[in-house]
């Protein structure tokens, strides 16, 4: 499968990138520097090129916790989902827009104010793909609250809009995310992994 993952050169990015091509998938790796290509997921010639020579489309891309006034992230998720054409998309989401008892986790007083805003740009983009047209295929993949280099194991829980557990370990969240991208179990549909 030919597979195309922005936000390549990042710590979850280049796992995800090492897992696929483990499973012999054509991937391609892009970031703004240091890649398999160099462009920009809110450029949207750039990522309608991109679409159009890829299967399936990852954003591995992380919002800013300080550097834009909180719509750069959000609009940049609208942008692939826009110039997706036929391809699937799969997105490395946050666990703040996570639910326990109603209630989003970027939402309680337990809540670190340093990754609020961080979460919160998560949660939009979240929101806009479940406001997108029908025609759009996508994938949010939430991570447990706690998501850490570690071992890859092969092996992890499974859950919709609650936590199943209170960490994950990025080379485990990779094997999920390729996971997901083979056998297309989370169709417009956000789900949660932990450890």
């Amino acid at each position: 499968m030919k597979i195309a993952v922005y936000g390549a050169t990042g710590a979850i990015g280049s796992t995800i990138v090492t897992e696929a091509r483990s499973r012999g998938h054509e991937v391609t790796g892009i970031s703004r520097s240091g890649s398999d290509l160099t462009g920009d997921a809110f450029d949207p010639t750039f990522s309608a090129g991109v679409s159009a020579q890829h299967e399936v489309v990852v954003s591995a891309l992380g919002p800013s916790r300080t550097s834009d006034d909180g719509t750069r992230f959000p609009d940049t998720i609208a942008n692939l989902a826009a110039t997706l054409g036929d391809r699937r998309l799969v997105v490395v989401g946050g666990a703040g827009s996570l639910t326990v008892g109603g209630v989003r986790l970027v939402d309680t007083p337990e809540f670190p104010e340093i990754y609020k805003a961080e979460a919160l740009k998560g949660a939009a983009s979240l929101e806009i793909l479940r406001a997108a047209h029908e025609s759009v295929d996508w994938t949010y993949l939430s991570p447990a609250p706690v998501i850490l280099p570690g071992q890859r194991t092969g092996s992890y829980l499974v859950g919709d809009e609650s936590p199943v557990g209170d960490q994950i370990s990025i080379e485990d969240y990779a094997v999920a995310l390729v996971d997901e991208i083979e056998n297309r179990e989370h169709v417009r549909a956000r789900f949660t992994v932990a450890n």
